[in-house]
């Protein structure tokens, strides 16, 4: 019978110092009922609580961990190993073997003691690593950030269109009272009081696809801050014509110089490089020393010892092993190298349709603006001609749809134009 109890103690551990603070269910921090949000709270909200970035920051953890992981090579490993057993050998019909005990108790000591750089080569791909989580974590923070954006001024626009839909509801409201006073004095037909009540439905109908549309909008803005079930709050915004000042070369620039996942590729891309290099020390040998001190025998008193060593170790024939690590290596480089042309290929085009985007909803917000005022005027002559009994229904039914339409055109484009100056900035890596 053997029975062995063996007991390791690390010496060195590595220490976490970044913690993550449970924000999704502090009390007191959540958006509160009938609070007024503008663009800045709604990003700050995002931020705090989406669980996309929540996980981005983890992985960063465990960058962090790695690095003191492959660090540990640098310190001695201490072991500390007790053991017992108790044997009782064969026996013949001639000899009687007695059993006996065995006691061992060890403290053993190695240390790297030179590795031609591969501990510190394989610290600085952990740190590489490390730092290209922290460009995707800005990433990440700033495709939230546009998300809000987004989110936002979809739902300031749904609110001016239900604002539009509520007034064109008046207004065709008001016409219908005045085809039935008509009507009652013989003045008009009943083809207007039926058309008017016609108008008067459409536009109802408008109005609830716009509060539908608004409720929506709302679920959207609520899951970009990434809190689903949140009480009603209120959005304080409004829309103004406005212009932002940047050219396309500059925009480039820019995008070239700050763009996180720009900055988290080359990270990689220098990662790979110090990983051939660390493939390549596989052909060199390295020291390492040793040192034990213990106790032992079969009864107590036990005896004491200890031994002191080195060992170079020479990689003579691996199967290859090594060629083919480095051959990996350099692929996983071209990789790597590659996909950054790509992303270089595809934030250029980023930027570009961005650019587009913004001049095009400036263009047509100075359009939509112009057609407001005229589609007003147009009102005041139709219900005006009307008035005067001088007018039919079809041209002030004709003018109140044109001017809901210019309106919602308008708010569209102020819209668009919010949006695209957030996509450009999405674009270039500012936030």
């Amino acid at each position: 019978m053997i029975m062995k109890i063996k007991f390791q103690l690390i010496a060195f551990l590595p220490m976490l110092i970044v913690f993550l603070p449970l924000l999704a269910g502090a009390e007191g921090t959540v958006i509160q009922k009938g609070e007024r949000l503008n663009l800045k709270r709604c990003i700050e909200t995002a931020l705090l609580y989406h669980p996309v970035i929540q996980a981005a920051r983890s992985t960063i953890r465990i960058g962090e961990s790695r690095i003191g992981q492959a660090r540990a090579n640098y310190y001695p490993q201490v072991n500390w190993q007790t053991e017992y057993s108790r044997t009782h050998p064969a026996t013949s019909r001639v000899v009687e073997q007695k059993t006996y005990n065995d006691y061992r108790i060890n403290v053993g000591l190695n240390q790297m003691l030179y590795d031609f750089g591969k501990t510190k080569t394989q610290v600085d791909i952990q740190k590489l690593n490390t730092e290209s989580s922290r460009q995707d974590l800005s990433r990440v923070e700033t495709e939230i950030v546009f998300g809000v954006q987004q989110a936002y001024y979809s739902l300031v626009q749904a609110q001016k269109n239900l604002e539009v839909a509520i007034e064109t509801v008046s207004q065709f409201q008001h016409h219908l009272e005045q085809a039935k006073g008509f009507f009652e004095a013989g003045a008009k037909p009943k083809f207007d009081v039926t058309k008017a009540e016609v108008d008067l439905s459409n536009a109802i109908l408008n109005r609830i696809r716009a509060e539908n549309a608004l409720r929506i909008t709302r679920v959207n803005l609520n899951n970009a801050m990434g809190i689903p079930d949140i009480p009603e709050y209120v959005i304080d915004e409004t829309l103004l014509p406005e212009t932002y000042a940047i050219d396309l070369p500059s925009a480039l620039e820019k995008a070239y110089a700050v763009r996180p996942d720009l900055q988290s590729v080359k990270k990689q891309v220098e990662a790979a490089e110090a990983a051939v290099n660390l493939a390549k020390k596989g052909y060199y040998p390295y020291l390492t020393g040793n040192a034990g001190y213990g106790f032992g025998g079969g009864d107590f008193p036990l005896g004491e010892g200890w031994n002191v060593g080195a060992a170079l170790n020479v990689p003579v024939f691996n199967g290859l092993e090594t060629r083919y690590s480095v051959e990996e290596a350099r692929a996983s480089l071209d990789v790597v190298k590659a996909q950054e042309q790509t992303l270089l290929q595809q934030v250029r085009l980023e930027v570009e349709e961005a650019f587009s985007n913004l001049r095009e909803a400036e263009e047509r917000t100075v359009a939509a603006q112009m057609a407001v005022r005229q589609a007003e005027e147009n009102v005041e002559l139709a219900t005006g001609r009307y008035d005067a009994g001088v007018g039919n229904p079809i041209e002030v039914t004709d003018a109140l749809v044109s001017l809901s339409n210019a309106r919602t055109n308008y708010i569209a484009a102020l819209t668009d134009a919010r949006i695209a100056r957030a996509e450009l900035e999405k674009a270039t890596g500012l936030r």
